[in-house]
């Protein structure tokens, strides 16, 4: 399989959506509907309010939450499209006792993105041991992760600005 994505590329995306404050952004406006501006920080009482306005700046900025008059801050589709993957990442992890046999959400999300990073950021997949089964991956021998991989690339292919690298300044 050839990658899609440069390894800049796809390292940016992976520590971007696995952020921890992103994701607590992310599910919690999933599990619970969109947040009314003023309650913003008392219902993500555990993020600084640094850690919240980064979350949030970077939510809209990447086009998975926005601001609705009236309403609050709601996910975008690849917002939710973004909650779905981490709800199968974090399932796989429970599944899979990792990276602890007892893991938060986020942790859980953490370590599987960065499972799943490794692969993709050469140029094929067959020959990478599989974590939940240690066969290796290839045709005909698809394993759970190899799933997971595959909807992160979907995901990441849907939703090219988070993948997308600034253009270098002009030198003066």
């Amino acid at each position: 399989m050839t990658t899609l994505f440069t390894s800049a590329e796809l390292h940016k995306a992976i520590v971007l959506l696995a952020s921890p404050p992103l994701v607590r952004l992310i599910t919690e406006i999933d599990d619970n509907g969109a947040i009314p501006p003023r309650r913003l920080a008392g219902i993500l009482h555990d993020l600084s309010p640094h850690h919240l306005r980064c979350a949030v700046e970077t939510g809209r900025g990447h086009g998975l939450v926005r601001s609705v008059p009236g309403v609050g801050l709601e996910l975008t589709e690849a917002g939710s499209a973004l909650a779905d993957l981490y709800d199968a990442t974090a399932r796989w992890a429970r599944r899979h006792n990792c990276p602890e046999p007892v893991s938060d959400f986020g942790s859980r999300v953490r370590h599987t993105f960065d499972l799943l990073a490794a692969p993709l950021a050469t140029e094929q997949t067959e020959g990478f041991p599989s974590p939940s089964t240690g066969t290796l991956s290839g045709p005909g021998r698809e394993t759970d992760l190899d799933v997971l991989r595959a909807l992160l690339i979907q995901w990441l292919t849907s939703n090219p600005q988070v993948t997308a690298l600034p253009e270098p300044e002009p030198a003066a």
